[in-house]
């Protein structure tokens, strides 16, 4: 068992890495409430629109493909301080911008930060993290997104709150007349904070044991285990390590390009639920229900409250439930929950019935679908090649999103928002189907029991 400071520094590391999520959430939510003030402020077309929102995607995308890599040849933590830096240049540079293209620009550097922290925020906490609990762990990081979110809406909203009430209040005098900047403005505060906090975090000890640092390695495993535990997780490694290097493993050749091209598959059907639809667009698909765009902004905070608060759910039964029940449930009444949404725009039913069936599709996305992508994908491989191959999950969880902010407000406008949430339904059924036939489960299991179950069985 773990003792009570071995306890709090495995928590605190874990919270440190997390706050790359929060930054995650936080940045994409928070381009909910500024999107109509641009929109009308630079006289954007749908298709501008899509563009100013998915612009940060493709920095995502661009972000993830450098920072696996660069994670295995210089280590986890120092790509960590990579994406503070850019947090918090993006934060600056945005809201100081005068010129659409410079906007772009920030949105596309902030985009980078966002893709380096969900490639690199998970897979650190993965390896780091005691086998009996990863899963609760890593499932933290996607919470720290939901508050990342959630902290978005309540920023966005009491920012507008405040400067529609006293428009000579404070915070209307540091952007007058542009409040969505300030909006902005505030994740500075979070991205320095991550910056400073992640000097107390060590590497993670199996890229240590990779490079040949044994005592390194032994050094972090023996602050997060009892001492007997820390030597035996060091002989395990020690063990697969070995195994691994005395034959090269492919991620383009059987076992693992059938695990990998199952993950990517349910990576992306995860974001083709349009739960970033949700997110991004929330006050437009709420003020196109005909709810004001202070309501809206409100509702909104009830959204991000509710998905929060359901990733607890995932936190709490993950490790004991397993990831397989988790997701096959989820996905199935995710995708029921979506078609009731549709129903609710097809019929014009508006207010708490709307908002309710919108929370709906939140739980059951919340324990399934939004944390079990990260888990699956850092649990699924080895060593060897999990930086890789998180990398391409991750990226194909990015370029999904981009297709699906890209594409939103055109489906809206030319099929109709009913007929996009139903379509948004589909695609969770596809999902349901995937998982129930050919997800394994992995609880219980250490990283080097799971790549060497997958190496050897499949």
């Amino acid at each position: 068992m773990l003792q009570s400071t071995q306890k709090r520094f495995l928590a605190l590391v874990t919270i440190i890495a997390a706050l790359g999520g929060f930054l995650f959430g936080f940045d994409m939510a928070v381009v909910s409430g500024i999107i109509e003030p641009v929109k009308n402020q630079f006289s954007l077309s749908a298709a501008s629109e899509g563009w100013f929102v998915s612009s940060a995607l493709l920095g995502c995308i661009a972000g993830v493909a450098f920072s696996g890599s660069l994670s295995d040849a210089i280590g986890r933590k120092k790509v960590l301080f990579l994406a503070a830096i850019l947090f918090l240049i993006s934060a600056i540079g945005f809201s100081f911008s005068q010129q659409y293209t410079l906007l772009i620009s920030f949105r596309v550097l902030a985009g980078m930060a966002v893709g380096v922290a969900s490639n690199i925020s998970p897979l650190y906490i993965s390896e780091i993290a005691p086998a009996r609990n990863r899963g609760a762990l890593v499932t933290f990081y996607q919470l720290a997104i939901t508050i990342g979110i959630l902290v978005a809406y309540l920023s966005n909203y009491f920012i507008q709150l405040s400067i529609s009430q006293n428009s000579s209040s404070l915070l209307a005098g540091y952007f007058p007349g542009e409040a969505w900047r300030l909006m902005f403005f505030v994740s500075a505060i979070p991205a320095t904070l991550f910056l400073f906090l992640l000097l107390v975090v060590p590497e993670s000890p199996r890229w240590l044991m990779k490079q040949g640092r044994e005592s390194a390695s032994l050094s972090v495993l023996s602050k997060i285990h009892d001492p007997e535990e820390a030597n035996k997780e060091l002989l395990s490694i020690q063990k697969i390590t070995a195994s691994n290097n005395s034959g090269k493993i492919h991620l383009t050749k059987k076992p693992m390009a059938t695990i990998l091209i199952l993950v990517m598959a349910l990576t992306a059907l995860s974001q083709f639920s349009g739960i970033n639809g949700v997110i991004f667009y929330g006050p437009t698909i709420l003020h196109s229900a005909g709810i004001v765009t202070q309501d809206a902004l409100l509702y909104q905070v009830m959204l991000g409250a509710a998905n929060m608060l359901f990733t607890l759910i995932a936190i709490w039964k993950v490790d004991s439930w397993g990831r397989r029940p988790l997701y096959i449930y989820g996905s199935l009444f995710a995708g029921i929950a979506l078609a009731l949404t549709g129903l609710c725009f097809a019929f014009d039913i508006k207010g708490y019935i709307l908002l309710s069936c919108m929370m709906l599709f939140l739980l059951f996305f919340a324990f399934s679908l939004g944390p079990l992508k990260f888990v699956l994908a850092t649990e699924f491989f080895p060593t060897e090649v999990r930086g890789k191959a998180l990398s391409i999950c991750i990226l194909t969880m990015w370029g999904a999103d981009w297709l699906v902010n890209l594409l939103f407000p055109v489906l809206r406008e030319n099929l109709g928002i009913a007929a996009t949430f139903f379509l948004f339904a589909f695609f969770c059924l596809v999902s349901f189907y995937i998982a129930k036939k050919y997800l394994p489960e992995t609880k219980g299991k250490s990283l080097e029991e799971i790549g060497q179950s997958i190496l050897t069985h499949r």
